[in-house]
């Protein structure tokens, strides 16, 4: 199950099971030394800043065979971590925000360096929604937990009392993404320990170093030493994680390597949630707030240089409103900063990767010579910076034909369509086999929201794009090929247990539709369903032809006996 170069994205590089994520660039100088040490059968991976090329720091790998023993070391810790109360647990979350806290400025220059991600976006896109994750799920974690009391109105239950009970699965796998690689396994893997769960992450190659400051974050809040464990290496790490005795695994990255982690999970017996990309579209109404939605559009599409999955990759615009709306865009576009990420002021840091860009511009360059029109944006040379960077890309002249508005961009490029109407918007928008977000712009709320309703996506936002990744009581998730299942809220947590019911019974009577089996039993059942569901007028006739059965039957129950 290796994977195989896609258009727009490449599948080996972030750890995603049965391959690597398609977040990660082979042909650029990071992948070839990563590429390199493992032909030789090396067993160190290093970390490269993709802004400068210089070498940050290594980790040791791991051989796809040594992982099932990961997995069963950590299944050693977990029972003691599953016999804490849900307020204890709590308490350890609370410890990990306050250890997050204190060393938020050392992990935003990591970000900065092994990502490319620009400072100001360390703290807003990855950091700070982590902080207050933790802090979401030690408040909300052990009501959303705690035994579920179900209510027993049926009269023949009377005597019954059943609950929810919110179980650990033992050990959870989270293959991590390299462009959200700290907010996006951190969010999983803390859920997943609240729940009770021990978890293994297997982080993107591209940002190793990364993924195990997450696992020495939680050691270092007290956790259970053991109980989070990293494995390093390729896809074929990703693979074993995945055909390990894991009982659930949380995989982000491509729709072709998702497919394969799917099955894989469904051959095992046990679930996955997959999260594989979007194609978010934007719809801007005639009676939009333009700035806003301008601002919007170019936060949406640029931010963390374009490589986020829920960016903003279609905009439809209304045709009465097209041209301010275009004119703001390209405005807005031109003022942002390409540069050094760990500057401040810097919007639009480097590409991942050498192969990420060429796959970007091969899009640009495609829809251009099919017609398209580029406005404003292009490669860009930043000085003491020799990795490749882009400065934002606004097209327009762009059709559903063209693949750039078919395949998954995941750089910063805006393709813009003008539309007749918000009909033909929304049916343009739903023309994908992607489904992750989208926004609706408008300042009629009821519109917005009746638009949202026939968008076909897991998350539509109005008047805004997705920032609910950061507010951990929002789900996350997509439909169609953008992927299965949920993570963050109360859905993520029911992704992290098995669900039991426990029914209690005090005796006092037999059920009575226990054997043996008579006249009088069938005449009371059909006498108890008229009495109890009919809207007839019968019921009076119903007892009075019934009432003799129903006694009866009643009777026997309370011997108990035949």
């Amino acid at each position: 199950m290796e994977a195989s170069s896609k258009p727009g994205r490449t599948d080996e590089g972030n750890g995603s099971g049965p391959a690597e994520s398609p977040r990660r660039s082979p042909g650029s100088s990071k992948s070839k030394s990563q590429a390199s040490g493992e032909m030789a059968g090396s067993a160190v991976l290093e970390s490269l800043n993709p802004a400068t090329g210089e070498l940050i720091g290594s980790v040791e790998t791991i051989k796809p065979g040594k992982v099932q023993e990961v997995v069963d070391d950590v299944v050693q810790v977990q029972p003691f971590w599953a016999q804490l109360s849900l307020e204890d647990r709590a308490r350890y979350m609370r410890r990990a925000a306050d250890v997050l806290l204190e060393e938020l400025d050392e992990l935003a220059e990591l970000l900065c360096r092994e990502q490319g991600k620009p400072r100001v976006e360390c703290f807003t896109m990855e950091l700070l929604p982590t902080v207050d994750a933790l802090t979401w799920i030690a408040d909300e974690g052990p009501e959303i937990l705690a035994d579920e009391r179900i209510s027993m109105p049926q009269a023949f239950l009377k005597t019954k009392r059943s609950k929810f009970v919110y179980e650990p699965m033992g050990v959870v796998g989270v293959i991590a993404p390299w462009n959200y690689p700290w907010s996006i396994p951190f969010g999983e893997v803390a859920i997943a320990l609240m729940a009770g769960n021990g978890v293994v992450l297997k982080p993107a190659s591209l940002t190793p170093l990364i993924g195990e400051r997450i696992r020495m974050l939680f050691e270092k809040a007290g956790f259970p030493e053991g109980l989070v464990r990293t494995v390093h290496g390729g896809g074929r790490v990703g693979d074993a994680l995945v055909k390990s005795s894991a009982q659930k695994i949380f995989f982000t990255g491509s729709v072709e390597v998702g497919y394969k982690v799917g099955a894989a999970a469904a051959e095992r017996m046990k679930g996955a949630v997959l999260e594989l990309g979007g194609k978010d579209p934007q719809i801007v109404c005639p009676d939009a707030d333009l700035a806003n939605a301008v601002s919007g559009a170019v936060w949406g599409g640029f931010a963390n240089a374009g490589q986020t999955c829920s960016g903003i990759e279609r905009v439809y615009v209304h045709r009465d409103v097209a041209g301010p709306f275009l004119e703001g865009v390209v405005r807005e576009t031109e003022r942002l900063t390409v540069g050094d990420p760990l500057q401040w002021d810097t919007e639009i840091g480097p590409m991942v990767s050498g192969e990420q860009a060429d796959l970007v511009m091969e899009l640009v360059d495609d829809a251009i010579r099919s017609g398209a029109e580029k406005l404003t944006g292009g490669p860009v040379e930043v000085k003491g910076g020799k990795g490749r960077f882009i400065a934002p890309i606004v097209l327009t002249g762009v059709t559903h034909e063209m693949r750039i508005m078919k395949e998954e961009i995941f750089g910063p490029v805006l393709p813009v369509v003008t539309v007749a109407s918000e009909e033909e918007a929304l049916r343009l928008a739903n023309d994908s086999d992607f489904g992750l977000g989208a926004s609706v712009w408008t300042k009629d709320r009821a519109k917005g929201e009746r638009l949202a309703r026939r968008v076909e996506s897991g998350m539509v936002w109005i008047n805004d794009h997705s920032f609910s990744h950061g507010a951990c009581q929002c789900a996350w998730g997509g439909v169609k090929d953008s992927g299965l299942g949920r993570s963050h809220s109360k859905f993520g947590f029911y992704e992290c247990v098995n669900i039991k019911l426990v029914s209690y019974e005090p005796g006092w009577t037999r059920d009575f539709w226990w054997q043996p089996y008579d006249r009088d039993l069938g005449r009371a059942i059909q006498a108890s369903a008229q009495l109890l569901y009919g809207r007839n007028g019968k019921r009076i006739e119903t007892l009075r032809e019934g009432a003799g059965s129903l006694l009866r039957v009643g009777r026997k129950t309370l011997r108990k006996g035949a």
